[in-house]
């Protein structure tokens, strides 16, 4: 619009004026146009991995119980106290990174995983998956293409606390559709603004408290 005015300006007898809004236009124009090429690139860096039909995932995740010898420590202002040995291998459905609720210095990253049926792609296409306010959701149009309750069998969002910069780093940097390995504990945190903050401890629980707090000490790609 600011382009289009300038010119209706053309009969004006103040040519600089022509000169001085037509720069800026152009300007602002070819930083649009660098916005939107930015932005298609960086969707094709970070789109979905996609995989021909089948489970990627067979192996269920592993939980057993923590042990006298696991005791409660410290993370920077957050007390943590282990409650089971988990580990799992998973297809990541969706990563969300947190920066500033109140959760946040805690956990940065939530991971939306799947295994089994929710690992395969021709289950995951007619599945809408998306996290927001630290819950992971999902949706389908007409029919699921599978039962409900294995839907929530097979899946779970992970809150993750990186146990080091490096890992922290390695967790951002995952997206949809890379098969992960993931080892570390379920852990109960305290601190401020969080109050208590406990993992759940079961893959069948759905709604507030169904996800799992994991302390990572291990986090790598899968090779397919």
């Amino acid at each position: 619009m600011f382009l289009l005015g300038s010119l209706g300006k053309a009969s004006s007898p103040v040519a600089p004026n022509l000169l001085l809004g037509w720069h800026p236009s152009v300007k602002s124009i070819s930083f649009i146009a660098l916005l939107v090429v930015a932005w298609l690139i960086y969707g094709r860096i970070n789109a979905p991995l996609t995989y021909p039909p089948g489970v990627l995932i067979a192996s269920e995740p592993l939980q057993t119980d923590a042990t006298p010898n696991d005791t409660p420590f410290e993370d920077g202002k957050f007390h943590l106290k282990p409650l089971a040995h988990f580990a799992l291998d998973a297809r990541v459905l969706h990563q969300k990174i947190y920066r500033y609720d109140r959760q946040a210095a805690l956990v940065p990253v939530d991971l939306a995983v799947g295994w089994g049926p929710m690992s395969d792609q021709a289950v995951l296409n007619q599945l809408e998956i998306s996290q927001s306010a630290r819950f992971f959701w999902y949706e389908w149009q007409h029919q699921p293409p599978l039962a409900p309750e294995e839907i929530v069998a097979h899946a779970t969002n992970l809150h993750l606390i990186p146990a080091s910069k490096a890992l922290r780093a390695k967790c951002k940097s995952l997206h949809a559709g890379e098969l992960i390995h993931l080892s570390g504990l379920l852990v109960e945190a305290t601190g401020p603004d969080i109050g208590t903050w406990r993992s759940s401890l079961t893959r069948t629980d759905t709604g507030n408290g169904a996800c799992e707090l994991v302390w990572v000490e291990e986090i790598h790609k899968l090779a397919r």
